[in-house]
């Protein structure tokens, strides 16, 4: 038991047995002399009510609920291809995963492009990285990118991340050519 406990439970039982007694008191050579015990030219002492602090309870410990879930196991990217190139113009394109077990809850996938976590996060494998996106995040045109996905919990902590797939963006250009005069 915790020794507050005891402290508080001391206290209030003296000071209830106080409250129910009457105190008397007489004087001797050395001064006042305190008694529960009536004696000749004792006079009865009113006591104040004790100062006592209830104390809160103690926290319970909280069982968990249900069976914990199993850990994630598995989280591969299979588009892009490592290596792969992908055609856009806009810079947008699907990513798609494998992940096991199926994503849970409140979890969610978070990607990350050239290092530069985007904002948004995902409820599923399957996503697309938008315009927006590219724009934001990726590191130049005409170079190897990189992409990684993560799942995280509601709190943002990692659960498990795939390995970093690289890959070439494609774009369709206009090559000005020059006029012979």
């Amino acid at each position: 038991m915790n020794p507050r406990w005891i402290a508080a439970i001391a206290i209030a039982t003296l000071a209830g047995a106080a409250l129910a007694q009457t105190v008397y008191e007489t004087r001797d050579k050395n001064g006042p002399v305190f008694t529960d015990r009536p004696s000749a030219g004792a006079s009865a002492v009113q006591l104040q009510a004790p100062n006592v602090i209830a104390m809160p309870p103690a926290p319970q410990a909280v069982p968990a609920s249900g069976p914990a879930l199993p850990a994630y196991r598995e989280l591969v990217i299979d588009a892009p291809e490592a290596q792969g190139s992908i055609h856009s113009n806009t810079g947008a394109f699907d990513v798609r995963a494998r992940l096991s077990p199926a994503l849970r809850g409140s979890d969610r996938i978070q990607v990350s492009l050239d290092g530069n976590v985007l904002k948004a996060r995902f409820r599923g494998p399957n996503l697309r990285v938008t315009e927006a996106d590219w724009n934001a995040a990726a590191n130049g045109d005409d170079a190897l990118h990189t992409i990684q996905l993560t799942v995280v919990d509601a709190k943002g902590e990692p659960l498990i991340a795939s390995a970093p797939v690289g890959f070439y963006m494609q774009r369709a250009t206009v090559a000005k050519q020059r006029r012979a005069r």
